[in-house]
């Protein structure tokens, strides 16, 4: 049987349950669940809107210190799976954890800025040219508008938007992540 001496393990959720889930574990079974989770402004067509997803979408972590409890696990609200590799669950080292919970205070969920970045592939959501693509050549001193390369008519142009007009297509939460070791980093006065 899989050795559980109070270890942290993965638990794969159902899609947009990871709050559900960790809810259930902490609340029904006593466990202990790290799920930590980003709060963004994203942009949209219809302006900017909050949100909060999960830094690993449709996992969270769990402590696990007996095997008695994986039925109760495998079927709470929200779990679809522990991870496995083969037949051994897949453990998750304290360090790891430890370095995680650092950048997320008191398991709130972290705020992370909206970086409109050099290169980012947008859609105008406003403006003449509704629709169009383009790519973000820079952010302007104001910050509240963005030269663009624009391909209009079968000819690139460079022209300057209002940033509210730009939906981010090739953002992720992947691209994210290198902001939260920089603000880390800071934090520690290693660097800015």
């Amino acid at each position: 049987m899989d050795n559980l001496n109070s270890s942290w393990h993965c638990a794969r959720t159902k899609p947009k349950h990871e709050h559900i889930a960790a809810a259930g574990l902490t609340r029904n079974l006593g466990l202990e669940v790290f799920h930590p989770r980003l709060r963004m402004e994203r942009r949209t067509r219809r302006g900017v809107v909050r949100v909060i997803e999960p830094l690993f979408p449709c996992y969270i972590f769990v402590r696990l210190t007996s095997a008695d409890r994986l039925e109760d696990i495998r079927y709470s609200q929200g779990v679809s799976s522990l991870v496995r590799f083969g037949q051994q669950l897949a453990t998750v080292p304290d360090a790891v954890i430890d370095e995680l919970r650092e950048s997320f205070e008191l398991d709130e969920p972290r705020y992370v800025a909206d970086h409109l970045c050099a290169g980012a592939e947008v859609t105008l959501s406003g403006g003449p040219f509704l629709g169009s693509t383009a790519v973000v050549v820079r952010s302007m001193p104001s910050g509240q508008r963005v030269q663009i390369l624009l391909d209009f008519l079968g000819r690139s142009t460079l022209t300057e938007v209002d940033r509210r007009f730009l939906v981010v297509e090739n953002s992720c939460l992947a691209e994210r992540i290198p902001s939260l070791a920089t603000s880390k980093i800071g934090r520690s006065g290693a660097a800015a």
